[in-house]
């Protein structure tokens, strides 16, 4: 039952209670000779017992249905300031509400919506401080050591995937009775070796591209996903809008957009990658989805150290992540960033 019909229902039962303790009251001080009088007297026709009692109730439950109307405008107002309050998005009470007490409520969210703002403020300009000061002494190291790594592996494991997979391609143009177990497994391992050769170049994708240096996001973006494109067989299609942002949160949604499209890669076995990253009502929305295998994100491990170092880094600039996740259906990481003015950025 809504507001309304809560209402209405009140309205008219405490009506006709009403003008049943008002008729008695008035019954008693003057008493009626004959109470048919009541059944024989008439009002527009109508018995003027059925009359009270029918007037009571319909004029109970117009009070009750504009009383309803009233107090469910002022809840839905109370009900969309917080869903906005949750979102991230600055609250603005422009129209003061006819009650004290409701507009007390206003008051008090737009104070905690002031709150928010700053804090996310503070949080990216912390964010930008800690990437600024940290990158120039420990970016150098990070970079030489995953590079390196991406080098060995390239020159040996590479290489040998490679080679193994020449020699599996010559041994299976060798003349052999497809029907024979042993050109079965032959064409199985060639299938695991070229597989094995995909996730090594997707492993090599990751290790490489650790920061965006002098790029922008939307140009880091563009750069990883037009080099996973060439290098893996999916088909990668991204939405990019051109709109400035701190460094500081750049670099958090870049790093965020690396560990879910490595996670994308190693897990998913999805033949579809979206990625998506727009600027709407003061807020920054980067959303890559897949069409995976899914998983259970209430199931996830404490120790998924990726999911968790998304979660964190997405706090950190005073953003939200959402993950939604379906069985053999796909995954969709959302995070949502409000833009505030200046932490240190543009809006």
């Amino acid at each position: 039952m809504n507001t309304i019909q809560r209402q209405i229902v009140w309205g008219a039962s405490f009506a006709f209670l009403l003008i049943i303790l008002f008729t008695a009251v008035f019954f008693i001080v003057f008493p009626l000779s004959n109470w048919a009088d009541l059944w024989d007297r008439q009002f527009w026709d109508i018995p003027f017992a059925i009359f009270i009692v029918a007037a009571s109730l319909a004029v109970g439950s117009m009070a009750g249905a504009i009383s309803g109307y009233f107090w469910k405008r002022q809840l839905s107002f109370v009900e969309q300031t917080l869903r906005e309050l949750e979102e991230g998005t600055q609250i603005d009470l422009k129209e003061a509400s006819p009650l004290q007490e409701v507009q007390a409520i206003a008051n008090r969210m737009e104070k905690i919506s002031r709150q928010m703002a700053e804090q996310a403020k503070r949080s990216q300009r912390l964010a930008t401080e800690k990437v600024q000061d940290q990158e120039a002494r420990i970016q150098e190291v990070i970079s030489q050591e995953r590079n390196r790594l991406a080098r060995e592996l390239h020159d040996s494991v590479s290489q040998q995937l490679f080679a193994a997979s020449m020699m599996m391609s010559a041994i299976n143009e060798t003349p052999l009775n497809p029907d024979e177990p042993l050109a079965k497994q032959l064409k199985m391992v060639e299938a695991m070796i070229h597989q094995s050769q995909l996730e090594m170049r997707a492993l090599l994708l990751h290790l490489r591209p650790i920061a965006l240096k002098n790029k922008s996001l939307q140009e880091g973006i563009d750069e990883l996903l037009r080099e996973l494109a060439a290098k893996v067989s999916m088909n990668i299609s991204w939405k990019v809008e051109d709109f400035s942002l701190d460094k500081g949160v750049e670099d958090h949604l870049f790093r965020i957009l690396q560990e879910s499209v490595s996670n994308t890669l190693r897990h998913s076995k999805a033949a579809k990658l979206e990625v998506l990253l727009i600027k709407r009502n003061d807020l920054v929305i980067l959303r890559v989805a897949d069409d995976g295998v899914g998983f259970e994100p209430e199931e996830t491990k404490a120790g998924a150290y990726g999911l968790q170092n998304m979660h964190e880094r997405a706090f950190e600039i005073g953003g939200t992540l959402k993950i939604i996740s379906v069985k053999n259906k796909g995954t969709r990481m959302e995070v949502k960033v409000p833009l505030v003015k200046n932490g240190d950025g543009a809006k």
